[in-house]
Formats: C-alpha cells, sequence, structure tokens
C-alpha cells in the first residue's frame, strides 16, 4: 500500500539542494492531490552577533524570503499544484522547520534538501536536516540534488 500525503512541507532557503526539494514537493504535491506548505526561516541568531542590533537587517532579510516565496509560490501553481501556503519563521531552522511550520501547516510530510546554505551551522552543531529527521512530527523525505551513481 502506498502512502497518502495531504499536507506536504519544504524547507526553501535559495540553495540548490533547497531548488530540488522544492521540485520534488511539486510532484509529490501533484500525484497525492495535497497542499503545498513553503517555508523559509531567517535565522535571528545571526543578528545577535552584530553589537548594534540593525532593524534593516531584518527588513532585507524578510523582504529577501517574501520573494523567494512568492517565486516559488508561482512556480508550483504554474505547474499545477492549486493549494499552496508559505511561511516565514524567525529563529533556528532545525526548531523553526520541525516545530512551528510543521505544526501551523499541519504537515504530514515534510522535504527538505541533504545540504543548505548555512555550512557553518552544519560544521558546528549538525546539518539541519538531521534534526528534522530526528524531531519531526511526521514522515520526512531528504532530497539529494546529485544524481545517483549506481555500480554494478
Amino acid at each position: 500500500m502506498l502512502q497518502q500525503y495531504s499536507r506536504v512541507l519544504v524547507a526553501v532557503d535559495g540553495s540548490k539542494e533547497a531548488e530540488s526539494a522544492f521540485r520534488k514537493a511539486v510532484q509529490v504535491a501533484k500525484r497525492n492531490d495535497a497542499a503545498l506548505g513553503l517555508v523559509h526561516v531567517i535565522d535571528t541568531r545571526a543578528f545577535s552577533s552584530v553589537a548594534n542590533y540593525d532593524t534593516s537587517m531584518a527588513d532585507k532579510a524578510t523582504e529577501y524570503a517574501d520573494e523567494l516565496l512568492e517565486g516559488y509560490k508561482e512556480d508550483a501553481s504554474n505547474a499545477g499544484v492549486v493549494k499552496v501556503e508559505s511561511y516565514i519563521e524567525y529563529g533556528s531552522p532545525k526548531t523553526a522547520i520541525t516545530k512551528e511550520a510543521a505544526t501551523a501547516f499541519k504537515a504530514d510530510l515534510i522535504m527538505c534538501g541533504a545540504t543548505g546554505l548555512n555550512a557553518v551551522e552544519r560544521l558546528l552543531i549538525g546539518s539541519v536536516s538531521e534534526y528534522i529527521i530526528r524531531h519531526s512530527p511526521c514522515d520526512v523525505l531528504v532530497v539529494r540534488n546529485e544524481e545517483p551513481t549506481y555500480e554494478a
């Protein structure tokens, strides 16, 4: 028996890996006649290192997130996905995706790229995708960017 998903959440950050995850999420949403949720997390921990908090940094990050999500929404709609919602979350991407966005969207599948833009965080405290796998309230599909190679 195949799993039927009705609410697919995909994390996007502008990376090639997130783009691959988005493309596959569109396919899954179409196949399942599912709602597609798009989430972009603005990592506010980066702002705390700035001595004098500059609200223009947050404004620019939010503006970028709006543009990114609008582009993805348009692409998903053009591909035939009928129900598309988008979310901008603030904080740590790990917890924002698994707790806030997954709960708000009522996701039954979370899709994400194997790696994303934040290589420093991955080096120091582990990958976002690994955290999502371990703490998600639902199924998770981690999408790899490269084509698989099989040896005989």
